[in-house]
């Protein structure tokens, strides 16, 4: 097709375009201090730390932590990522981030002669030996946090959370152990309570050398995984999933990225303290393998343009576990695109205003195999292809040190791999993709240094004439409080209010016994939440 030549056409140079750009020296701003791309919700820019020598730090006066170790220096922070109060899902927070190393035993230094004792006179008695102190483990916790793994020129640095919930709704939904809609009351209409731990995470975080063929940008890389695979029989059996997986190449004017991470498009999120953060409920954007570049035109200490791309895998989630419909990829992948600005100074402590455009446009391709449902009873199709595309814009804006507000709107068709449209994308009774528009908006408010407020709200609502059978609007409403602990520990309380309407325009043309559920559902979610950052 045309336009899919003239897509990759412009893609193709795009691409010579920014690759060109990488060799570049010279600049039309001010050389500014190196800072990193746009983050999500917190919008923190972290200046790069170039390595420093390796200092030689002694064990702790009148303690023992083995002979003297070399401490590797911090590894410069590599790529951008989505931060979240509650879900921080791809950092771990500001004390987990020093280096957690391996002690290296400097060589010991060569015994000291001494001299024999004067002749007639007995030699002095030998000097007690000092009893030798150990560490407490809170002290050991303390110098090994000062320390990180090193294989050759890469740094690695482990980090994680132990993630604890409890939860109480009013009304059952789904998928259980977290919220992404209300059960209609037509199906359940009754209490529940929840402990789960498979939020849990672990990860690493690679920084490697730099590459001088790339204007010496830096190399590194993550790897995450949670708990929250769907082949566990049981909640007490949680299974691997895969967050993030992705190798970068990155300085002040570029990044380069390959591998698996967040979506371009959308890249904020609410301040919510459990594990969807508002997916299906206005926040849409999930994870998916992309190629990705990025190009960042600093014109200014307080203003920088942003130019972001990728190829993206396409992701068909609809219809999953039916034996009647086969998901196949596209022939082409998904191609996303985002325009930002960031507005104010830049830098480590620093808070911008930050802004964007974003969209992406796809296919996925389906095979019907057998007759579809009643009353229109489709006939089989092989290889019917459907469009999926979406336009959305996002905002954070700090009003002071302790108050703000950001938020996100998105129109689209065909959105379930975005965990937009409800989850629901493409229709199977009549085969028609599903359009949805809706967003969020969440207002924090820090009490003290520790103590954390967010307020907010977020609504996706599909078009009803779009599919026969389905959920046609949810909203949730939330509040919550968190509080920090320790730099490693924090817990928190959120009470989130759920809605969500139920369709079925069939009525009349099948049996009643056939019918999906039509009544609404309604929840009050209350969740205690306990996290252990290391």
């Amino acid at each position: 097709m045309d336009w899919k030549r003239l897509l990759a056409g412009a893609a193709l140079l795009g691409g010579v375009w920014a690759f060109d750009a990488m060799g570049q020296e010279w600049t039309p701003w001010p050389g500014p201090q190196a800072v990193r791309p746009a983050q999500a919700t917190q919008a923190v820019y972290d200046e790069a730390v170039a390595p420093e020598p390796l200092p030689q730090v002694p064990p702790p006066s009148g303690r023992s932590l083995g002979d003297q170790v070399q401490i590797l220096p911090e590894p410069p922070v590599v790529g951008s990522v989505r931060l979240n109060p509650a879900e921080e899902a791809e950092t771990r927070p500001a004390d987990s981030s020093l280096p957690i190393a391996w002690a290296q035993p400097a060589p010991p230094e060569a015994p000291q002669g001494v001299a024999p004792p004067p002749a007639g006179k007995p030699a002095p008695a030998a000097k007690p030996e000092t009893k030798e102190e150990f560490l407490t483990l809170d002290e050991l916790k303390a110098e090994m946090k000062k320390l990180a793994w090193s294989k050759g020129d890469l740094k690695i640095v482990p980090y994680g959370a132990l993630w604890g919930d409890l939860v109480y709704n009013t009304n059952r939904t789904t998928p259980g152990p977290y919220t992404l809609y209300v059960n209609s009351f037509s199906t359940d209409n009754e209490h529940e309570f929840i402990i789960d731990a498979r939020r849990t995470r672990i990860g690493l975080d690679v920084s490697g050398p730099t590459i001088p063929w790339f204007c010496g940008a830096a190399t590194g890389g993550k790897l995450e995984f949670d708990f929250f695979g769907n082949a566990a029989p049981n909640p007490n059996q949680g299974t691997v999933l895969l967050r993030h997986a992705y190798f970068e190449v990155k300085n002040d004017e570029f990044r380069f990225l390959f591998g698996q991470t967040w979506d371009l498009i959308s890249p904020l999120m609410p301040g919510v303290l459990d594990y969807p953060v508002g997916w299906d409920g206005g926040n849409i954007g999930y994870r998916r393998a992309q190629l990705r570049l990025e190009r960042y035109l600093n014109f200014s200490d307080v203003f920088r343009l942003e130019l972001q791309g990728a190829l993206a895998q396409n992701v068909m989630p609809d219809f999953y576990g039916r034996t009647d419909v086969d998901r196949e990829s596209s022939d082409w992948p998904q191609v996303q695109g985002r325009i930002g600005w960031v507005i104010g100074p830049r830098g480590k402590g620093c808070n911008p205003i930050t802004m964007g455009v974003s969209g992406h446009i796809g296919e996925v391709e389906y095979d019907f195999k057998s007759t579809g449902p009643a009353p229109l009873s489709l006939p089989p199709q092989d290889d019917r292809r459907f469009r999926t595309w979406s336009l959305n814009a996002d905002f954070r804006a700090p009003i002071t040190d302790r108050l703000g507000v950001q938020g996100e709107f998105f129109m689209g068709e065909n959105l379930s791999s975005f965990l937009g449209g409800i989850g629901q994308g493409v229709d199977l009774y009549n085969r028609h993709t599903i359009r949805s528009y809706g967003g969020w908006i969440d207002l924090w408010y820090d009490w003290t240094d520790q103590l954390h407020m967010h307020v907010g709200w977020g609504l996706d609502d599909p078009l009803n004439e779009d599919f026969l059978v389905g959920r046609t609007y949810n909203q949730f409403i939330f509040i919550n409080f968190a509080y920090d602990i320790s730099k490693q520990l924090s817990t928190g309380l959120q009470v989130t209010s759920w809605k969500t309407f139920y369709q079925d325009r069939r009525e009349g043309q099948v049996p009643a016994n056939q019918l999906g559920p039509r009544r609404p559902g309604e929840a009050i979610v209350v969740e205690w939440m306990w996290k252990y950052a290391f």
